[in-house]
């Protein structure tokens, strides 16, 4: 962020100083600690911080991290924290319940500057809520016991198969299951314990988070991955946050470009 110089002299005359304020008032440029462009620009809710709500857990995307200057870390965080950066600005975050900011409702309120969960860009979403670029690809996954009988979404009839609600997740399987009993939960937090103590016989939701369970406990594996031609996008206020959206798809671009990306994409995302 750029900083005004400050000028000083003991034989400056009333008017001189006059001018130099003037100059400094009226140039689009200057900025100071007291008075940083960036926030004018930007209408941040805080001061030179870029403040990030997010429906956390939802590992690999965002979880809790006591290490982490922000406590918390995952895919979203890590890349919003190199997009911050960038722009120079620090980052904060916020966990909010995830059916209120896919809505439109907590940002609409002024809660925070960004969306942050992976949020698949929809059409119905776009009537509430502006999106950046894509920043990653979405996939769907069914995940069961390994000693379960169900080897594909044509065996979910009379199922109990978990969702988050708000989710692409649980349109997909309102659209592709008919005869399954949808359970919903309100995150990734209370759907995968109800998993793990046998209240659902399935889970179907974004790939990456079915993954961190697979790999975490090897009494589960996914049976099933469903293309949607969908991405996750990060998520404004409609209308408000033009010149924000834009200052984030250009560090986005740069990120994409210079190596950035592919290393917090490796981190959280690749097969290991």
């Amino acid at each position: 962020m750029p900083r005004r110089n400050l000028i000083a002299g003991l034989a400056l005359v009333a008017t001189a100083t006059l001018a130099l304020a003037g100059c400094a008032t009226g140039s689009s440029d200057a900025g100071s600690s007291d008075a940083p462009a960036a926030d004018d620009k930007y209408g941040l809710v805080e001061a030179g911080t870029l403040t990030v709500c997010s429906d956390v857990p939802y590992p690999p995307f965002e979880v809790e991290d006591p290490s982490s200057e922000t406590g918390y870390s995952g895919f979203d965080i890590d890349l919003l924290g190199a997009i911050a950066e960038k722009i120079d600005l620090k980052l904060s975050v916020q966990d909010v319940g995830f059916d209120a900011l896919q809505s439109g409702t907590t940002l609409a309120a002024g809660t925070c500057d960004i969306g942050a969960s992976a949020m698949t860009i929809t059409d119905e979403r776009k009537a509430n809520l502006d999106f950046s670029d894509p920043y990653v690809d979405s996939l769907q996954s069914l995940l069961v016991r390994t000693d379960s009988d169900i080897k594909s979404i044509d065996d979910l009839d009379g199922k109990n198969v978990g969702v988050q609600q708000g989710t692409t997740g649980e349109t997909y399987a309102g659209e592709n299951a008919p005869g399954a009993q949808l359970v919903q939960y309100p995150s990734d937090g209370e759907l995968w314990p109800a998993m793990q103590a046998g209240q659902i016989d399935a889970i179907l939701q974004d790939q990456p988070v079915n993954y961190v369970h697979e790999q975490d406990d090897p009494d589960y594996k996914i049976v099933e991955t469903y293309p949607t031609d969908e991405s996750y996008g990060f998520a404004f206020a409609k209308g408000e946050k033009d010149e924000l959206r834009d200052a984030v798809n250009k560090a986005l671009k740069e990120l994409q470009d210079d190596g950035g990306y592919q290393k917090i994409y490796d981190k959280y995302l690749a097969a290991k």
